[in-house]
């Protein structure tokens, strides 16, 4: 589903589309419209802007030569169709088989897409978004079984024919992935990329176009249709999301959960107040406030929480439970007790009936803080918790995907013994380079630009140096991933967004929504991040 999977090459054709065929949206891409736009930034937007810097001279962003490196990296990666810029390569190294690395990956995408806008690049994001849509609305088939309607493509790919003078399409659904699932993600970041076009451009047009605005209602119509479910959080099979082989994060994993919650007010921002709009509007405050009110109080794990569950009983029954998921407290781990600081807190990694995964995931609880989805004070407890542990979640180099790794027999059972899964590499506690943006964003967001500085100057250190890899192994991600792919595009793009957000704030709009007054449930859960 995505590049980091170095899956298998293609051993069947997947769904294509001639480059003779248009439809409305089709014919936009054939007449791009420069916009020509006075930007008027919000109040919450001049207050990031107007962060103190006191202390810390800024350097010149146009003459180091890092960025100059990352800039002329990223555009080596830019894949063409019909002569038009439409989305960026998963990685261009050559010295290796390209494998799926040759694609245009749509969650990939995502921080090349905030490069170019925050560049004033804005044509290339318009194409890849009205190009993704075109492909959903084509036919998708895993064997013999058709695919929901709203499900975007994980990647695409551009084959040029030069007997013909052609050039098609192929996307990928999942049917060519490792264990073969779809991309859960792929459709929360086109929406999420959408309202960050839409918030940079000042144009709403793509946005409100008839197209757009169905395919926000077919993505939304997956996940907010009625079934056997009795909690507000999207199931989900392993390897749906960034972490893309089996790694445990079936079930409730907080990256989805997070993009779902930044979706779902992207989508309240984006849709037309029309008659088939009013109704998913009215569908998701429903499940927004449902959702709100399930992740801060069963998700979240502070050390008050930790100490309530590990005094947990079982078997209860009726309304009054307070251990309302059955979760054993031998079931424990040892290492979050050493691991859980006194002041500090995070959402947890999965929760189900009787499995609680108290794995730090790094996307997952930046997602939160940006979509405020955290309050205040837990978004300041995740800060908290990053600084307190910064050895095991920043390391060497920027940033742990997950914390800790898992070993011995658990890795065995949980991965189905992954060579590429072993302990503190790739998703098993590897060090991804692209979460920086993420942990800047938060940072920002939450007053904290030191934060981002520091880690920043870490990446700073390494990754130019060491070609731009895709990720970094071992315990405080010294080394250079075993498989890792040099001038890897998010790499490159997570650093130079960080960079720009660092140096103009303001950018902090286009992926970051304040808090919601109307959406603050009323819990009393644990206070503990009140201190």
């Amino acid at each position: 589903m995505s590049p980091s999977q170095n899956g298998n090459a293609r051993t069947h054709e997947s769904p294509v589309f001639e480059i003779g065929e248009e439809s409305n949206f089709l014919r936009l891409l054939d007449r791009p419209r420069p916009v020509s736009v006075e930007k008027k930034r919000s109040f919450d937007e001049r207050s990031f802007s107007e962060l103190s810097f006191l202390g810390s001279p800024r350097p010149s962003f146009d003459t180091n030569p890092m960025v100059s490196d990352a800039w002329e990296t990223l555009r080596r990666s830019v894949v063409h169709f019909r002569g038009q810029a439409v989305g960026t390569l998963a990685a261009v190294d050559h010295s290796v088989e390209e494998l799926n690395y040759d694609q245009v990956f749509v969650r990939d995408f995502v921080p090349s897409a905030l490069a170019f806008l925050m560049n004033g690049e804005y044509e290339i994001v318009k194409n890849f978004l009205l190009k993704t849509l075109r492909l959903q609305s084509l036919k998708k088939f895993v064997d013999q079984f058709k695919l929901g309607e709203g499900v975007m493509p994980a990647s695409f790919k551009v084959h040029h024919d030069p007997i013909r003078n052609s050039e098609t399409i192929s996307a990928d659904f999942g049917e060519t992935a490792i264990g073969r699932v779809a991309p859960v993600d792929s459709g929360f970041w086109w929406i999420i990329l959408l309202r960050a076009y839409t918030k940079s451009t000042g144009d709403s047009s793509v946005s409100e176009m008839p197209d757009c605005q169905n395919g926000i209602r077919l993505i939304l119509a997956l996940c907010l249709s009625e079934g056997f479910d009795t909690f507000p959080t999207l199931l989900c099979a392993d390897g749906c999301c960034m972490i893309d082989r089996r790694m445990g994060v079936y079930g409730y994993p907080i990256e989805i959960q997070a993009l779902f919650f930044m979706a779902l007010r992207c989508a309240l921002i984006l849709l037309k107040q029309d008659n088939c709009g009013k109704e998913f509007v009215n569908r998701i405050t429903d499940r927004l406030h449902a959702l709100t009110y399930h992740m801060r109080s069963y998700f979240w794990l502070d050390l008050k929480q930790l100490n309530d569950i590990y005094r947990y009983k079982t078997e209860e029954y009726s309304h009054t439970a307070v251990n309302k998921f059955n979760v054993m407290p031998d079931s424990l781990p040892n290492w979050v007790f050493d691991f859980m600081p006194s002041h500090g807190g995070y959402f947890i990694g999965n929760v189900s009936p009787a499995r609680m995964d108290f794995r730090w995931f790094c996307l997952g609880n930046c997602m939160a803080i940006l979509s405020s989805l955290a309050t205040p004070e837990q978004a300041s407890a995740i800060m908290d918790l990053i600084e307190s542990r910064w050895d095991e979640l920043v390391g060497e180099v920027p940033l742990k995907i997950c914390y800790p790794a898992i070993e011995n027999h658990e890795w065995r059972i949980v991965t189905g013994c992954d060579p590429k899964n072993t302990r503190w590499s790739y998703h098993n506690g590897g060090s991804w380079p692209v979460l920086l943006w993420l942990l800047t964003a938060a940072c920002i967001k939450t007053g904290r630009p030191q934060i981002a500085r520091r880690a920043i100057e870490l990446a700073e250190s390494r990754l130019s140096k060491d070609g731009w890899p895709e990720y970094y192994d071992g315990k405080l991600g010294r080394y250079m991933g075993k498989q890792a792919r040099k001038y890897q595009t998010w790499s490159v793009a997570g650093y130079l967004v960080a960079k720009m957000m660092l140096e103009d704030p303001s950018h902090l709009g286009m992926v970051a929504l304040e808090e919601d007054e109307q959406m603050k449930p009323l819990i009393k859960r644990s206070a503990s991040w009140t201190y």
